[in-house]
Formats: structure tokens, C-alpha cells, sequence
């Protein structure tokens, strides 16, 4: 298995952001073929002395390997998912790609 892991800083909209983000992008991210799990989570910082988070949101998108993946972003889904990411999380999100330790 293999993620694409996208992780975004707070926007200045976190409304509007979550709203385009669970009615647009998720849905044509959902779209891509060979995507076997799609997971979203709000970060909150642990600890006393951190008030704010780095990040907001973190996706981690699982495919079985990595001609998967690929397969999935040369796709038209996901085409239209990194354009859209383009629209409403430019200077946002940071992508990488996790690999398992063997």
C-alpha cells in the first residue's frame, strides 16, 4: 500500500473551505481510480504550550502501489482533482507521497 498524503495550512475561509472541500474537491478526489481509501482529518495540537496547529487539514488517499497512484493522478479525475486544488488551496497544501517501511 501506498498514500498520497496532502496536508493543508489554515485557510482564511476555514467555512468556506470546508464547504468546497467536502462538496467539490472530495467528490472528484473519490473519483479516481484505484483509490482504495480516502481519509480526512481536522489537526488540533497535543500539548499545553501549543496553541495553534501548523496545519488544518490532512487527507491520506491509500492505493494498493505505486503504478496505482500514478494511474490515478494521469487520470481525468484526477486531472480535475490537483485543478481544482489549484482554485481553492493554492499556497495551502503540501503533497507527499508515503511508503511503508519494509
Amino acid at each position: 500500500m501506498i498514500k498520497l498524503i496532502a496536508l493543508y495550512r489554515t485557510p482564511d475561509n476555514p467555512a468556506a473551505f470546508d464547504e468546497h472541500y467536502r462538496t467539490v474537491h472530495m467528490p472528484l478526489a473519490q473519483k479516481m481510480p484505484g483509490l482504495r481509501q480516502m481519509e480526512i482529518s481536522h489537526m488540533k495540537p497535543v500539548g499545553s504550550a501549543q496553541t495553534t496547529s501548523s496545519y488544518y487539514l490532512m487527507a491520506e488517499m491509500t492505493f494498493d502501489n505505486e503504478q496505482a497512484l500514478q494511474e490515478a493522478l494521469q487520470s481525468d479525475a484526477g486531472k480535475a482533482s490537483a485543478r481544482d486544488l489549484q482554485v481553492f488551496a493554492q499556497g495551502l497544501v503540501e503533497l507527499y507521497i508515503g511508503t511503508p517501511d519494509d
